[in-house]
């Protein structure tokens, strides 16, 4: 059992920055493999970056390749997204999820957070 909490959200410009982060428990946080994901209004659930348990591997989708960093401190059992030269079009709520594969798909994985709003305006 992993759970998940989501914070760092909010509003900021385009071309500004945030950093989420996703506080997990559990025992098992360490071999969890984590993602965040993002669902804009009226828009299905997409995937963003991934990151392996080890925090060797990660996976960018290729809207935000170059600009935010997936990242995670086992010993702060937290994972990262640093988020930087933010578009509008970057704007929905953003959610953590953890589980045992290694994935860009939504479905694989088990444990989810309730998700952090951002907003960038134009």
């Amino acid at each position: 059992q992993v759970d998940v909490v989501e914070s760092g959200g909010g509003l900021v410009q385009a071309g500004g920055s945030l950093r989420l982060s996703c506080a997990a428990s559990g025992r098992t946080f360490r071999s969890s493999n984590m993602a965040w994901f993002r669902q804009a209004p009226g828009e299905e659930r997409e995937f963003v970056a991934a990151i392996s348990g080890s925090g060797i591997i990660t996976r960018y989708a290729d809207s935000v390749k170059g600009r935010f960093t997936i990242s995670r401190d086992s010993a702060k059992n937290t994972m990262y997204l640093q988020m930087d030269s933010l578009k509008p079009e970057d704007t929905a709520v953003y959610y953590c999820a953890a589980g045992r594969s290694y994935s860009i798909r939504g479905h694989d994985y088990e444990y989810w957070g309730q998700g952090t709003q951002v907003t960038v305006s134009s």
